[in-house]
């Protein structure tokens, strides 16, 4: 008896420390989902099984572990200057810094299995989104701003919770008001926070939790001041997180191939039915990310940028449907599907918004 209460105080603990909410981690998802190189997104979606980023984003707060828990915050003292951060958090182990160097060590070892690297993704998905909640690199004796009571929208709540989910809930923003409000990010500061390391990315938040530890204490009201200034705090860590993850992704995967599983065509009856099957009309193709469909259009635009051909269908470019990325042996195809209507097979990818289908086999375009 005396176990199973420790346990599920254990498991009580846990849930407490989830980290942006179902809407932020979502959002941070949708963020790098835009981002990622045409390779990296075929890539990602082969390794998530056909999952959008999104959709997984928290997946490792639903699947929580005992032993994993800890891989979802870093707590250190408080008065640490960079230089003692950066010594204590290299020197750390079993927390959300060694656990994205773990996941992305799993996800870049070509002897790791196909099944393990999708829980790899999903895990580095969420921690890299952990890691850019301020309140997951705090204090341990305060469990992180949970056992900091505050009033908000005439609630009560805790720090933790509060950029958890509260401030984000606040704005009342759809998931696509979010992504146009938020993705905002100039080429250079992408470049910038895509060049800096994980510590630098938890010594941003550590900083910022010690701003906050000083102005919410345990029994404030939180007013409007407070939300319009740290709302826009909210803004800009999200979209680092997402910036910052569709870089680690394309670092990781842009060179590398899917699964062989997921390049392998079924056997021929079976293929060409299951095709047959999913012959998707063009103007719903954005419906169909994640699965292999057969559908058929006009080429209104092609360009080659010299490690594809990319092809537009259904409008030029930017106004296209959906974009072939032509690779391999099927690069070659590009210049003779000018202005012909064709017919496509394979996995529908979202790439920056817009549904693509990577196709390296010429066999799987038919002009007719």
């Amino acid at each position: 008896m005396k176990r199973s209460l420790l346990f599920i105080a254990a498991i009580s603990g846990i849930l407490t420390l989830a980290s942006w909410g179902y809407i932020g981690h979502r959002a941070i998802a949708m963020i790098a989902q835009k981002h990622l190189s045409s390779n990296t997104a075929y890539v990602v979606s082969a390794y998530l099984k056909g999952d959008v980023m999104s959709d997984v984003a928290t997946w490792a707060d639903e699947h929580r572990d005992p032993k994993t828990a800890s891989w979802h915050y870093l707590n250190l003292p408080s008065g640490l200057d960079h230089d003692a951060f950066v010594k204590a958090v290299i020197e750390s182990d079993d927390n959300v810094y060694t656990a994205i160097l773990k996941t992305e060590a799993s996800i870049k070892d070509k002897n790791v299995p196909a099944n393990a690297k999708n829980e790899a993704l999903k895990y580095l998905i969420h921690l890299i989104g952990d890691a850019h909640q301020p309140m997951h690199v705090s204090r341990k004796e305060d469990k992180g701003g949970n056992t900091i009571q505050v009033r908000y929208d005439d609630k009560g709540t805790n720090l933790h919770s509060l950029w958890d989910s509260k401030l984000i809930e606040h704005e009342g923003l759809t998931e696509q008001e979010i992504l146009k409000r938020y993705d905002n990010a100039t080429a250079a500061e992408i470049r910038k926070w895509q060049s800096d390391s994980p510590v630098e990315w938890l010594w941003e938040s550590y900083q910022i939790s010690a701003e906050l530890y000083t102005l919410t204490k345990s029994g404030k009201t939180i007013n409007d001041a407070y939300y319009q200034k740290y709302i826009q705090v909210v803004h800009h860590r999200i979209v680092q997180a997402g910036i910052r993850l569709a870089g680690e992704l394309n670092k990781l995967l842009n060179n590398a191939n899917p699964p062989a599983a997921d390049l392998t065509i079924p056997a021929e009856n079976n293929a060409t039915q299951a095709v047959a099957d999913r012959n998707i009309a063009l103007k719903n193709i954005a419906g169909f990310v994640g699965q292999r469909i057969s559908t058929s259009g006009k080429v209104y635009s092609l360009k080659d940028i010299g490690s594809m051909v990319l092809v537009n269908l259904g409008g030029a470019y930017p106004n296209q449907l959906l974009t072939l990325a032509l690779k391999g042996k099927a690069k070659a195809l590009g210049l003779q599907l000018a202005d012909k209507t064709i017919t496509v097979t394979g996995d529908v990818v979202n790439y920056k918004g817009k549904p693509e289908i990577v196709v390296s086999d010429p066999g799987n375009i038919k002009i007719r």
